[in-house]
């Protein structure tokens, strides 16, 4: 025979496991449709390695290239993970509003992005990140630290455990347009957030060439399409002396663009590949941008088949407006004879067939063989 006690205990017990966690984030694959990413338990954030983009493309027209975003590779995080965390903080304190701003109406949309990676990266790295629905506490177990969702700005908060920049429009109910609303973003070189904020689309992308001719009406209409349940992925690619993560053009870090140093040690060049994803907000139907810098070495192209020979048809032959654009001349008087060498030398031993004709990659915006060059998370 039960007791009342017993009873009463039964019911209480019963109706607390029916009470959510009062700080419990919605279920955000559920209300998007894309599916949660699968978690990696071993994954070493000391050891890890981003995968290898190379979004060269021939004949190289300026294009958006868009293509569908993975569930597992929204958020990559890898072994640079506290240098750059580290570098974010000091340009926030140093350069303000060129960094984190935002307009008035946009807060909520911020709060939702954080909600989406708090739990995007909780459920990817399960021993890295943590977060408690009863209390509110992420957990960041890289840096030892634990905070409070309720007491920080978002965006500083994804300053401060996501090394991604993250942009936020909405749309403009007067014209139609989406116009970026509020952002984080320290990958930065010849622009910031301060001369981007309450722009639409054709005016951020203002400088890139043929974008107004030919990209601006059908970017437009696709933001206002695009559905919750197919974000994509796109990658541009630079060169650059060392790992610049932000310069302005008036620093004194922009000086060397506009010359070719002679003593340019071919060490010091880098691929840089801003990889970028978009993807539309459920609740505030806000489109996140959000996009990170990865350096390589301009020295891994010569074990990388087709990417020398690639490579320097797209800056030998790709249209002047874009290359200008992307400003790779500083570097070309070391680039270049290397990528000639490199690209005869596979040819010489077989790991590109000498007839090859020059075009976008069927592994784009990979290479052939690259999982043998880089250990992948499982």
């Amino acid at each position: 025979m039960v007791t009342v006690a017993q009873f009463t205990v039964a019911v209480v017990a019963t109706a607390l496991k029916q009470v959510p966690g009062r700080n419990r984030l919605s279920d955000y694959s559920k209300l998007t449709g894309f599916p949660a990413p699968n978690p990696i338990y071993h994954f070493d954030i000391d050891k890890a390695k981003p995968r290898p983009y190379r979004p060269f493309r021939w004949e190289y027209h300026q294009t958006m290239s868009l293509k569908k975003l993975e569930p597992d590779w929204w958020i990559e995080l890898e072994f640079t993970y506290r240098e750059r965390i580290d570098q974010r903080k000091k340009l926030y304190a140093e350069r303000g509003k060129q960094v984190i701003d935002e307009l008035p109406g946009s807060r909520a949309a911020s709060r939702e992005c954080m909600e989406m990676v708090i739990q995007y990266v909780c459920q990817r790295y399960p021993n890295q990140f943590h977060y408690d629905n009863w209390t509110g506490v992420f957990s960041n177990n890289i840096l030892g630290v634990k905070v409070d969702i309720n007491t920080v700005h978002p965006l500083v908060f994804l300053l401060e455990h996501v090394p991604e920049d993250f942009l936020i429009t909405q749309e403009d109910l007067e014209t139609g347009l989406y116009v970026l609303r509020a952002a984080v973003s320290c990958s930065a070189v010849g622009w910031n957030i301060s001369q981007k904020i309450g722009r639409p689309l054709h005016q951020i992308h203002g400088p890139v060439p043929d974008y107004k001719e030919k990209m601006a009406f059908s970017m437009d209409r696709f933001f206002s399409k695009m559905p919750c349940d197919k974000p994509i992925q796109r990658g541009s690619w630079g060169l650059e002396v060392g790992e610049p993560l932000f310069a302005q053009a008036d620093g004194a870090e922009w000086e060397h663009r506009q010359t070719q140093d002679p003593d340019l040690s071919l060490s010091n060049v880098y691929l840089r590949v801003d990889w970028q994803t978009l993807r539309r907000m459920p609740k505030s139907r806000a489109i996140v941008f959000n996009f990170k810098a990865l350096f390589t070495p301009i020295t891994d192209f010569r074990r990388e088949p087709y990417i020398p020979k690639l490579v320097l048809k797209v800056l030998l032959g790709g249209k002047e407006s874009i290359m200008e654009y992307k400003n790779t001349r500083h570097v070309e008087h070391k680039v270049i004879p290397a990528l000639k060498e490199w690209a005869k030398e596979q040819e010489e031993i077989g790991l590109v067939p000498k007839d090859w004709k020059e075009r976008t990659l069927n592994e784009d915006p990979f290479y052939p063989g690259w999982k043998d060059h880089y250990r992948m998370h499982t």
